[in-house]
């Protein structure tokens, strides 16, 4: 085990892991933390995994975790590593199961006080629109052509086939939602059927979808731009790639496993299965990959039109104004080909983010023309029933993080241990008496996922601010919540 003693200090908010720790490091490791969250980061395997990290073959300058990490399968949650194209190699556990697990957020016009009265009327639109729960499916099912299409093209047939939302929906969707690359053979007919019915639902565990209240703003010019003003509704969208996603990792974590070999890679842990980028193997990961990035966005952009149905549902007659407007929507696990220095010189790279999403800097490259200038759209969730936070990009997170920043609050209780310590029924009960609308498939569900199973998120994004990967915009709090 790591211990704290084996890390220097750079600055207030950054410690390294030298690689004179370990003979098999390649590169150092560094944490964003300050002495808090570093005891906490120390008490699993987290920090265990971020050195095994640095011994992927490729990996360059260091393996990151932001503040927020946590242990995983391999990769640990909150977890950075860019690997050197073409040989460098790609890893199926620093993307995870939930491939593009993300956020939406929509903005509105309407007011508190005009929201306030129908909050649980809304909730139960929402929840009756928008299917959730394991394994749950949706109304939408798609043909074999239709999934071929989804797969290749993500958010972009959701508007163009079925016209739910906008161009102006895409633009502010990372990738414009649908990445490149995608290829739809390379997906297994078993991720096919499992995911075939679940376009357009939430899923379980910690997805959520929120009716939040814009509470706090911290960088008015930023805010303007993002369409966020105090007192404003704004919803929270949390999913992923659904099954889809856990099978296609499930897929090539065995497949990749099996590869390793011939490549002459030796690794301290199985779970970091990997081969080089442009091999055979790394090519078909990442064709699959980005499919099932591409049914995470499409997934998201269905659930909006849901959401803003479910509204039109509750408030038609009520209220005039009822837009709810694309701020941004950002992927949490996912791996890309993006260009950084390197030793002074611009280096393509595999840019693997686990429970770590994109912090794109004023001028980066693929922001709407709107953010440009300030920066892209950082979406923090906090845990059900806490803060959630905006942030903006910055210059520094693309000089020193591969333009990565933290995710959320991360976990410090394990999903069993919160349902040992918590009950289901006195949480609702307690979220209710805060003024917050709860609904929930389960009652256990609900206590796997309650405030105290994760970290403090102000802590978690004081840090981030701090170091200058991203700079803070907005703070939320929830009035209705939703959970699988």
């Amino acid at each position: 085990m790591v211990q704290k003693r084996d890390l220097k200090r750079l600055s207030d908010y950054l410690y390294e892991i030298p690689t004179s720790l370990r003979s098999d490091m390649r590169v150092p490791a560094r944490i964003y933390a300050d002495d808090k969250l570093l005891e906490m980061a120390l008490e699993d395997r987290a920090v265990e995994q971020l050195v095994n990290t640095t011994t992927l073959p490729g990996i360059v300058r260091y393996a990151l975790a932001m503040p927020d990490i946590h242990q995983g399968y391999g990769f640990s949650i909150g977890g950075v590593a860019a690997t050197k194209l073409p040989d460098g190699v790609i890893s199926p556990g620093g993307v995870g199961y939930d491939i593009n697990c993300g956020v939406r957020l929509l903005a509105s016009n309407l007011t508190r006080d005009e929201v306030a009265p129908h909050v649980g009327a809304l909730m139960n639109a929402v929840y009756r629109r928008v299917p959730s729960g394991v394994g749950q499916g949706g109304a939408l099912k798609l043909s074999e052509r239709d999934m071929d299409e989804v797969l290749e093209r993500g958010a972009s047939w959701v508007v163009d086939k079925l016209g739910y939302g906008t161009r102006e929906d895409l633009e502010r969707t990372e990738e414009r939602g649908s990445m490149a690359g995608g290829e739809a053979r390379h997906v297994s007919k078993q991720a096919r059927d499992r995911a075939r019915g679940q376009l357009g639902t939430l899923g379980s565990g910690n997805h959520f979808l929120e009716i939040d209240q814009v509470v706090e703003i911290y960088d008015q010019a930023a805010a303007d731009a993002y369409g966020l003003y105090p007192g404003r509704i704004a919803v929270q969208i949390h999913s992923g790639s659904r099954a889809l996603g856990h099978q296609v990792c499930t897929d090539y974590v065995r497949r990749l496993q099996q590869a390793a070999a011939q490549y002459g890679i030796k690794l301290p842990d199985r779970e970091l299965a990997c081969v080089p980028f442009d091999s055979p193997e790394g090519k078909a990961y990442f064709g699959a990959m980005v499919c099932a990035a591409n049914y995470a966005w499409a997934n998201r952009q269905v659930m909006a039109h849901q959401v803003r149905q479910a509204f039109d549902d509750v408030l038609a007659g009520k209220v005039n104004r009822r837009e709810l407007s694309m701020v941004y929507d950002v992927a949490h696990n996912i791996a890309k080909v993006e260009t950084y220095p390197v030793e002074g010189q611009p280096t393509r790279l595999c840019v693997h983010r686990k429970g770590a999403t994109r912090s794109l800097g004023p001028g980066g490259q693929g922001l709407p023309d709107a953010y440009r200038e300030i920066g892209q759209p950082v979406l923090i969730p906090g845990s059900m029933g806490t803060a959630s936070y905006v942030l903006a990009g910055t210059r520094k997170a693309m000089e020193e993080s591969f333009g990565s920043t933290c995710h959320g609050a991360g976990r410090v209780l394990s999903r069993q241990s919160a349902k040992r310590q918590v009950r289901g029924d006195e949480l609702r009960a307690e979220l209710e008496r805060q003024g917050i609308a709860v609904r929930a498939g389960s009652m256990p569900g609900l206590a796997e996922e309650a405030p105290d199973a994760y970290k403090d998120i102000d802590l978690v994004v004081e840090v981030v601010h701090g170091a200058g990967l991203s700079r803070k915009v907005a703070r939320l709090e929830p009035l209705g919540v939703m959970k699988g």
